[in-house]
């Protein structure tokens, strides 16, 4: 990741990430809970001599753990949406820790929230023909708040207030 100009200061950044359904422990507490429970399921069909299903019980135990690994692991995946007064930078990091960078310059785009049916509206970012999609595992109501935000920020780097103390009233 290369570094921002270093003269121009942030005017909003927003960091995304997945929601986490369970911390570390709590993965502990689910995997080995549903281990106990389905060993002890198998044990019994086991000692009843129905030794197939026991079988399957430990061909599920391996399934689920498997598939909640992969989960855990996609939950790493962050994007941080940078914005400067020159540019705005997407940083996506894949749950790998490959990251890519899109730059995008700020004085022509357009914060687009397109509503889907039956979906989570789409959030895009677009300015002369390019359209780049943020923030895909955020929800409806933290989509519209982000583009809230950040339409907010474009707006306020676009229309700056100028302070001059000469014009100020005298009282």
């Amino acid at each position: 990741m290369s570094a921002p100009n270093s003269d121009s200061a942030p005017v909003f950044q927003a960091l995304i990430h997945p929601h986490a359904s369970l911390s570390r422990g709590g993965w502990w507490w689910l995997g080995g809970g549903l281990t106990v429970a389905v060993a002890a399921t198998g044990l019994r069909f086991w000692l009843i001599g129905a030794w197939p299903v026991a079988i399957f019980a430990a061909l599920e135990i391996g399934l689920f753990l498997i598939l909640f690994a992969r989960h855990t692991r996609a939950m790493r995946r962050t994007e941080l949406i940078l914005l400067t007064p020159g540019e705005l930078t997407i940083i996506r990091t894949d749950p790998a820790g490959r990251r890519s960078e899109r730059r995008l310059q700020p004085a022509w785009l357009n914060v687009v929230l397109q509503d889907r049916t039956g979906r989570v509206p789409a959030l895009f970012l677009a300015t002369r023909g390019v359209r780049e999609e943020i923030a895909t595992c955020l929800g409806e109501s933290e989509k519209r708040s982000l583009a809230a935000a950040l339409g907010t920020a474009l707006h306020r780097l676009r229309n700056p207030r100028f302070d001059n103390p000469q014009l100020r009233d005298p009282a």
